[in-house]
């Protein structure tokens, strides 16, 4: 696949590579090779000008390395004993992070308890290189898309109300609208849920959710809340796409499986702000406690300072719950005062009114 973005040409294939020397190309000024196992192109690359091209974990022989660095390319190589591709090309999947019968063996696993415990400067820069790749993946599947965010509480079990209140939401959302969630359980799972059985009716919802309610949370067995989620997959297959972004610094909670795609980090810092970039429709706050209150804050932040064109919404759900037990619908409010925010922000009483909003545009 190729793809470029101005004097940036990614070349993620051997077949791409090939097709555009065998076109006559001259130069790999600004090309953006990734994984490719060039050790049968030494020829090729000899032919061609490779000042100002990057090659990202690319297998080159000894000789071509020194060659193409001495002629003013970068190279980073492939970096050992690291459990994810520092240079993916894709976003995940919840087959590509589950994967295994046993959790514990899984990508997710496998790669959080790396992250915790390795620390040298290839695991900084490993994890560095690797969320730049999520970076362009994830803005390669935003584009053309008009993604409305859900925040809410990781706590919410399923078979609660409040889940199939999620449930019910990004079902909603999804008639007109991407869904994106930080991609964890609880509040967020049931949206990921949501969108996943966008194009079924409430009858799909009610049996999911009873076949959900079996094992209401990850603990104390993540492989079991996991099967009871891909159970649910595999009785209503083909199902609608949502966005999941979580994070390995959160690695204890698995990222739920019915994402379509995940945009999973490891910097969390990173993934907030990305989240909030990317929700250009909106962000909808179900009930939640010290995240939740963090997400609505920065994203009233970046509303605060916004001008009208640039202001996305704001939709508190849950009356009492915002103005009694966490007041933050109070200090939004008066921070919204008198700026282009004003309009923008809104507290409602239920997930209806909450889709009704969103989809009107708020």
């Amino acid at each position: 696949m190729r793809r470029t973005r101005g004097r940036v040409v990614d070349v993620d294939t051997l077949e791409d590579f090939d097709r555009r020397l065998a076109e006559g190309v001259r130069s790999l000024s600004g090309w953006r090779m990734r994984a490719l196992d060039l050790t049968e192109r030494g020829s090729a690359l000899r032919s061609v000008d490779v000042t100002g091209s990057l090659f990202l974990g690319c297998r080159l022989t000894l000789a071509d390395e020194s060659s193409v660095r001495a002629r003013g390319a970068v190279v980073f190589p492939a970096l050992p004993g690291i459990p994810i591709d520092t240079y993916r090309t894709t976003l995940y999947t919840p087959a590509d992070l589950f994967g295994t019968a046993d959790y514990h063996d899984s990508l997710d696993a496998r790669t959080y308890a790396w992250s915790k415990h390795e620390t040298s400067r290839d695991a900084a820069l490993a994890k560095s290189l690797h969320d730049h790749a999520i970076d362009l993946a994830l803005s390669e599947w935003v584009s053309g898309r008009s993604l409305v965010g859900v925040m809410g509480g990781h706590g919410v079990m399923r078979g609660s109300r409040d889940y199939a209140d999620g449930v019910e939401l990004g079902q909603r959302l999804s008639q007109t609208l991407a869904v994106a969630t930080g991609g964890g359980p609880g509040a967020m799972e049931a949206v990921n849920l949501g969108g996943y059985l966008a194009d079924r009716g409430a009858d799909a919802r009610e049996q999911a959710l009873m076949m959900l309610a079996a094992v209401p949370n990850f603990t104390p067995s993540i492989a079991a809340w996991a099967d009871a989620a891909f159970a649910v997959r595999r009785e209503f297959p083909d199902g609608g796409e949502s966005l999941g972004i979580p994070t390995w610094h959160y690695g204890h909670e698995p990222p739920n499986p019915f994402a379509s795609v995940i945009a999973k980090y490891f910097r969390n810092a990173q993934r907030e702000a990305i989240l909030l970039e990317v929700c250009q429709a909106g962000i909808v706050f179900l009930p939640g406690a010290g995240g939740t209150v963090q997400e609505i804050f920065q994203d009233a932040c970046e509303n605060y300072y916004a001008d009208e064109s640039s202001v996305a919404p704001m939709i508190l759900v849950g009356r009492e719950y915002w103005t009694e037990q966490y007041p933050a619908w109070p200090l939004l409010t008066a921070l919204a005062a008198g700026r282009p925010m004003e309009h923008h922000v809104h507290l409602v009483d239920t997930v209806q009114e909450a889709a009704e909003l969103a989809s009107a545009g708020a």
